[in-house]
């Protein structure tokens, strides 16, 4: 993702949803880039900002976390050049409003790369929903395709579009084993665990969960 923007120690970079903060970090020390990172939740900005104080100096002085909202961003228009998303948008209630915010904080020309899950199809099974939907706190309108359609109604030009569902299921089923082994050294902890991952790599294969990544230039 990070290539297929074009990040580098020219780019000012907004990463929303930045949790822990550690995808930011990484950005900072491998591409010498200037990073805000936001995120809703005052926990994870407070990680974040205890992380950093074991960086560099050079790095700190390339970065800084705020608790933002994503729908609400306190930035000037026209600040960034690149925004940068990773399993956030999916989330958030009022999703265009937050591609709307995108558009708005970055430079003209600027990129907004991101991924996020993604429904094939709007009818799922009891199953999809109690495993995956109810156990994430999370739905989505957007399929791989109307996605596309939302980010280009922002006023976005979709540059590239990768449909990353099947590399989902490979994951969550590599999750399922781990868990599974853990649960047999632990007395059956992790059991439920590696049910859900079951279910969710289950739920890809019948398309009903997706996983999409975006590259958008404004």
């Amino acid at each position: 993702m990070a290539t297929r923007a074009g990040i580098d120690q020219n780019s000012k970079l907004l990463d929303m949803g930045c949790g822990n903060g550690t995808t930011a970090m990484w950005l900072g020390r491998t591409r010498g880039c200037q990073i805000v990172g936001v995120d809703l939740s005052g926990v994870r900005i407070n990680n974040a900002m205890e992380a950093m104080e074991k960086e560099s100096d050079v790095l700190r002085e390339r970065m800084r976390f705020e608790k933002a909202s994503a729908i609400d961003l306190r930035f000037e228009d026209g600040l960034f050049t690149h925004v940068w998303s990773q399993a956030t948008i999916y989330h958030i209630p009022d999703k265009v409003a937050t591609l709307r915010e995108a558009y708005r904080v970055l430079a003209d020309g600027g990129i907004f790369i991101f991924d996020d899950l993604i429904k094939p199809k709007p009818d799922i099974s009891d199953a999809a929903r109690t495993h995956v939907y109810d156990r994430l706190l999370f739905d989505t309108y957007f399929s791989f395709h109307s996605y596309q359609d939302a980010l280009q109604e922002a006023a976005f030009h979709v540059l590239e579009a990768q449909d990353l569902s099947t590399h989902l299921r490979t994951s969550y089923l590599t999750l399922a084993r781990i868990t599974r082994e853990k649960g047999d050294e632990h007395d059956g902890k992790y059991k439920a665990l590696s049910l859900a991952y079951e279910q969710m790599a289950k739920a890809q294969e019948n398309s009903e969960l997706g996983w999409g990544m975006y590259l958008c230039q404004k």
